[in-house]
């Protein structure tokens, strides 16, 4: 601008006819206003004169011409532009370097879009969903299976199992009972409500029972002890016409010789070996 003042605040010589640059109501000649206050061009380390354009990103400054990315030098003004190691770059350029590609459709994923990540991968926003409902995840629980990512109501309809008791989600754990997945919580006495999943147990018309239960109610007596007989564990019994016995307990009334495996003779509710029987 021309001086309409008298003399440069710093050097003193007469602005009479000259250009000059105002600073705080003070007015500098333009040598005196640039070796003052010019910034210092981060790319050619040479003042920003008065006259030229300054651009400036968080704190650093640059000419106009400078202003270019530091790979492919085309110039940034008035473009997006990203910045890596305090180095100027291109989105393009940026995006060859450093970006992430997306794990669904393996493209790009541009700076300033947005983008999701999740279990060390990155997926555009619009690749982040759902793979059977294809409806957004964005930040929803969600379930993987087969590296697809599902949403719960999705997964739970394609793949998840129901209770056989209750007919809910299994969502984790359960107990496997003649080929039907049970809830663990579900899975119980079907007499005495005990839970079974860590303790042994009988069945019976496809209902589990506790080995309490089972004896109590269903278990056949022996014949000469008159406690159950469980049969739990592959333990062996004897069944002959309508009367059981345990394997240790099938003896010779007189001699208590074990039958087992042997001839014997019965006389009323009592069995006897071949020696005893025939005395």
């Amino acid at each position: 601008m021309t001086s309409s003042h008298t003399d440069c605040h710093f050097c003193l010589q007469s602005l009479r006819g000259r250009k000059y640059a105002l600073r705080e109501e003070n007015a500098y000649c333009v040598p005196c206003y640039d070796s003052l206050y010019a910034n210092p061009c981060e790319e050619c380390k040479q003042p920003i004169e008065c006259s030229s354009k300054d651009l400036a990103y968080k704190g650093r400054h640059w000419h106009e011409r400078c202003f270019r990315c530091a790979k492919c030098s085309r110039s940034l003004v008035e473009k997006p532009f990203a910045v890596k190691d305090e180095v100027l770059l291109c989105t393009e350029c940026y995006s060859d370097e450093y970006s992430s590609k997306c794990f669904h459709c393996q493209k790009t994923i541009m700076p300033g879009s947005r983008k999701m990540e999740f279990k060390g991968s990155s997926w555009h926003e619009s690749c982040f969903v759902c793979q059977y409902c294809r409806q957004p995840l964005g930040t929803k629980p969600l379930i993987t299976k087969d590296n697809e990512n599902y949403c719960v109501p999705c997964f739970e309809k394609q793949f998840a199992h129901h209770c056989y008791a209750c007919k809910k989600v299994i969502t984790s754990g359960g107990v496997t009972y003649d080929d039907q997945p049970w809830h663990k919580e579900c899975f119980v006495c079907a007499v005495c409500k005990t839970q079974l999943s860590s303790q042994r147990f009988l069945s019976k018309d496809e209902h589990p029972y506790c080995v309490d239960c089972f004896s109590k109610f269903y278990a056949k007596k022996c014949a000469a002890c008159k406690k159950p007989i469980t049969a739990l564990g592959g333990a062996k019994y004897i069944s002959f016409e309508e009367h059981q016995w345990h394997g240790e307990c099938f003896n010779c009334a007189r001699c208590s010789a074990s039958l087992v495996g042997q001839e014997f003779l019965t006389r009323q509710n009592d069995i006897l070996c071949h020696k005893c029987g025939s005395a």
